[in-house]
């Protein structure tokens, strides 16, 4: 067992030596990469055989979720008919370790009859590939993890750090936001944080409980029960929420004696209820019913902070998986 541990350590130790050796030789070729994708008008073209196709398949898509339009390009299939993808206007980054790679050599020449700028990721300075680039990024190890020295592993780990380090430069220099994240990830969880809002959520029309200020605690509760949401507004004569009453004010107000149910609803209300408006992030409105320790908000309109619009659960939020 000591024996394995030691040997996965060695490998880590291998390829940290690799990416700490490349981070030293980044320079200028990095930079006029980053100048000829942020000017390219067309798509990041990422293409490359093998280990590399798999790790070419990866930096595109980090690229087209980061705000650079990118697809891999299977080389093989490329000169089989696939180059028919390439248009006036994309960037290719052909990889390669040994910088040889029948498949990419062969759709050289089809690169520069269309006059796309090549950028090669390349492990040899002086192979084909590098020769033909606008732009060389030496991803060149000294030595791969695999004690055979056959497996693409040091090699293929500085292929796709140096693809990261182009996406997120990239990122930095568009000024890529959060919110722009969330556009192209719907599905995920930070684009439900930045994408829904309080509108999308919220029950509106007869699903908003409301009681009037004079309505009898014992009446109110009906409106508290058949709305299921554990709390009923408090209106005024014009609808204006003044106050709210729920199932926790109901326990302390019992505690207190049954005689309190003829009460009218707007005597022992908790006044100045928290609430948020209808244009605000969901996420928001976890925030707010964290920070007061609420599980309901009431919602309202830009225009008329008083009337409320709609009211917003806790359970709706947990359910559109914002929570």
């Amino acid at each position: 067992m000591l024996k394995m541990i030691e040997n996965a350590k060695q490998v880590l130790r291998i390829e940290a030596a690799a990416l700490q050796a490349m981070a030293e030789r980044i320079d200028e070729n990095f930079c006029q990469a980053v100048t000829k994708i942020l000017a390219c008008q067309g798509r990041v073209v990422v293409s490359g055989m093998g280990k590399s196709g798999l790790i070419c398949q990866k930096i595109a898509a980090t690229m087209a979720s980061t705000g650079t339009p990118a697809f891999f390009l299977h080389p093989a299939e490329g000169i089989h008919g696939d180059l028919g993808m390439l248009m006036k206007g994309d960037v290719l980054i052909a990889v390669s370790n040994s910088g040889e790679t029948e498949e990419i050599i062969r759709i050289l020449p089809v690169i520069k009859r269309m006059g796309l700028p090549l950028i090669a990721m390349t492990g040899k300075p002086h192979s084909a590939l590098a020769r033909s680039a606008d732009v060389l990024l030496d991803i060149g190890v000294t030595e791969e993890a695999c004690p055979l020295g056959l497996a693409p592993t040091a090699s293929t780990t500085a292929t796709l750090a140096m693809g990261d380090a182009l996406a997120v430069a990239l990122l930095l220099e568009r000024g890529f936001r959060e919110e722009d994240f969330a556009l192209f990830h719907p599905g995920g969880a930070l684009g439900k944080r930045l994408l829904l809002r309080v509108e999308d959520l919220m029950h509106c029309g007869e699903e908003v409980p409301m009681a009037h200020l004079g309505t009898p605690l014992k009446e109110a509760l009906f409106e508290i029960t058949s709305k299921k949401l554990g709390i009923t507004g408090v209106g005024n004569d014009r609808g204006e929420l003044v106050g709210v009453f729920t199932d926790g004010d109901l326990r302390r107000t019992i505690e207190k004696g049954f005689d309190a149910l003829a009460r009218p609803i707007g005597e022992i209300m908790t006044r100045c209820p928290k609430r948020i408006l209808r244009s605000a992030l969901a996420a928001e409105a976890v925030q707010v019913m964290e920070e007061h320790a609420i599980t309901s908000l009431f919602v309202f309109d830009a225009e008329d902070r008083d009337v409320p619009v709609g009211i917003i659960h806790l359970h709706d939020l947990l359910k559109a998986g914002v929570v």
